[in-house]
């Protein structure tokens, strides 16, 4: 099953359930292919969450039957070294998916790092051009996140064409690639932003409201129209009780209490889920929604990426 329904109110969209389904069909596709896809992910530093994610990736990666590799350096690492690295992945032949784990350490310019990698293997899909791709319809590597809440949308029988989706931030990660993904399935789209006017005016307006802002809980009820599908792509920490309060219901708060006490934080959204929940038709929770669809579709890539790099070259 791949909703829930809660006390009547908006059907909660569970990302685990969609990222388990992608997965088997990535892992039946590499059994039924004469080679195995091979994905280096390279993680400089000793940033916490960085190598959260890593280790997830890598773990995923041999659960389907991806050749993982794991190269973690120090955070030292110059940036010619690490150009160096990227240089050699993409010149071997097993290695098909090259993934440069951000943030790097501010010495280091990312923006020249993944322009580096090769396009064919850029399964992060942040290359310029695979970007370029993405903005014209073309077949490309998407980012992994947004390419993750088309899934969602598709798999719960979500209509998007046709439908108003609006797209609260802008950022190359996810804001614009986002966009770009919606009008591909024919949705008309508008993105806001900090500079937004009267954003609780447009926001209202959305059949399909995605939120990527870094705020927590700063999407509220005013901001969604009745019946919308709320997509919270989000992930904050929250260690204030009395806010996290304001975030859950009665449902859900004891749980999220405990856990700051146990951790020191609680994962939220950008959406407040009180007052979406008594809003929308249709949300998706943070944790247990798109965070989980992202691993999976870069598994996804790592496979497309295999796939297409051997039949042009």
């Amino acid at each position: 099953m791949i909703a829930e329904t809660i006390k009547n109110s908006a059907r909660i969209l569970s990302g685990a359930s969609i990222a388990e389904a992608i997965k088997r069909e990535v892992a039946e596709e590499i059994k039924n292919l004469s080679f195995r896809p091979g994905l280096t992910v390279v993680r400089v530093g000793e940033d916490a969450a960085s190598a959260i994610y890593v280790g997830n990736k890598v773990k995923t990666s041999a659960e389907l039957g991806i050749n993982s590799e794991h190269r973690h350096l120090p955070a030292e690492t110059s940036e010619e070294e690490l150009l160096q690295i990227v240089d050699e992945l993409n010149e071997r032949d097993d290695i098909d998916g090259i993934l440069v784990q951000l943030p790097l350490p501010k010495h280091i310019n990312e923006s020249r790092i993944l322009e580096q990698i090769n396009p064919k293997k850029d399964v992060d899909g942040f290359h310029p051009v695979n970007v370029g791709r993405l903005s014209q319809g073309t077949p490309a590597l998407a980012p992994c996140t947004p390419a993750g809440v088309i899934e969602i949308l598709k798999r719960s029988a979500i209509e998007i064409a046709g439908a108003h989706a609006v797209i609260v931030g802008r950022s190359n990660i996810v804001g614009k690639p986002m966009a770009m993904l919606l009008l591909q399935e024919n949705a008309t789209v508008t993105i806001c932003h900090s500079r937004t006017k009267n954003l609780a005016e447009i926001t209202s307006q959305a059949d399909i409201l995605v939120a990527a802002v870094g705020r927590p809980g700063f999407v509220r009820g005013e901001h969604i129209k009745a019946g919308a599908t709320v997509v919270d792509v989000g992930i904050n920490n929250v260690s204030d009780a009395d806010f996290a309060g304001e975030l859950f219901d009665e449902t859900e708060i004891e749980k999220r209490l405990k856990t700051i006490e146990k951790r020191g934080f609680t994962l939220v959204g950008d959406v407040n889920p009180r007052e979406a929940k008594d809003k929308a038709a249709n949300f998706t929770p943070v944790p247990g929604g798109i965070g989980l669809l992202t691993v999976a579709m870069l598994m996804k890539n790592t496979v497309d990426a295999a796939k297409m790099r051997r039949k042009t070259e």
